[in-house]
């Protein structure tokens, strides 16, 4: 990565760690829920948000891997708060679950980080009969976001201290069908194609921060929406395509972002000073990026949203 290793605006680049990021931090008090933190850019996120001081909630599928990451952390960490709880974002129950039990806690929450993803996945459906792609990636992270708003705008108004949401979603946004979001034909099998059924995805990732950007603004609260692409990184998301994700580990040392810059963003996103007031951006390399055309139109963003509130309801 060091062939594109020049400094944006923010400082950062696409070298930077997310521990660089982040460095003098203090995090302490804050409290945020990663999902998808039991490998990969979300356990690095996990690990570093708890390296600040930040009181990290796992939303996690798998509980054995999630326990593991959470011992590894308390291990270079021992101060670290670190909590695990079961969560399947393709599962609607299991989204309700989830929020019932963290609103039920009692715990505030200043940070909510919409990372867990499957990618090019081939076709199948949900348990709610929803194409897995946009199930897990766009309408399990809509409906946990809804469930846990109010008790992220109380947070922000009993501590004055400004709630964040992030959607990490990807460079493959500009990549989705020609129509941008198959509002028609979210479940055609014969028209499926696993590459741009993962791109409509994650240009619904960026259409529901802007979207929710706006509402908040418009709502007068003090929490930010924004989304971002972490970069090409090398880790597991390409593991239904063997090949492929052979010759990305074969390369990806000398051509793709590390896991710790992978995460840089997200960090950034979440923790940053230079961040504050900043909502219904699309970030990269720790700097505010150029989403596509697509994915700053606000009538999409605005149909994309009823749309996603008939399939929770």
């Amino acid at each position: 990565m060091w062939l594109f290793s020049k400094k944006g605006p923010s400082g950062f680049s696409s070298t930077s760690t997310a521990e660089e990021v982040t460095q003098g931090i203090n995090g302490t008090g804050l409290t945020a829920i990663v999902t998808g933190a039991s490998t990969g850019i979300g356990a690095e996120t996990a690990r570093v948000l708890s390296l600040r001081g930040v009181h990290v909630v796992m939303g996690v599928r798998n509980m054995a891997a999630a326990t593991h990451v959470k011992e590894a952390i308390i291990k270079e960490n021992p101060t670290a708060k670190v909590d695990v709880m079961e969560l399947d974002l393709s599962s609607m129950a299991s989204v309700k679950k989830f929020a019932s039990e963290f609103n039920s806690a009692g715990l505030p929450l200043n940070i909510l980080i919409n990372n867990a993803g499957v990618m090019a996945t081939p076709f199948m459906l949900s348990q709610d009969k929803i194409e897995m792609q946009f199930a897990t990636n766009h309408v399990g992270h809509f409906l946990l976001t809804n469930l846990l708003l109010e008790t992220m705008k109380s947070t922000a108004k009993q501590s004055n201290i400004e709630g964040r949401i992030v959607n990490v979603s990807s460079e493959a946004h500009r990549f989705p069908y020609k129509e941008g979001i198959r509002f028609d034909k979210i479940n055609d099998q014969p028209g499926y194609s696993t590459g741009y059924a993962y791109g409509q995805s994650k240009l619904a990732n960026v259409l529901h921060a802007n979207e929710l950007a706006r509402r908040l603004k418009e709502d007068g609260v003090q929490i930010t929406a924004n989304s971002l692409h972490p970069g090409s990184i090398n880790t597991d998301l390409l593991r239904h395509h063997s090949i492929i994700n052979g010759l990305v580990k074969a390369v990806g040392k000398y051509l793709l972002k590390n896991v710790g810059q992978g995460a840089a963003t997200t960090c950034y996103a979440a923790l940053h000073p230079q961040v504050k007031g900043v909502s219904g951006e699309y970030f990269s390399d720790s700097n505010i990026g150029k989403p596509s055309t697509l994915a700053k139109d606000t009538e999409l963003a605005k149909k994309l949203w009823e749309f996603s509130m008939s399939l929770v309801h």
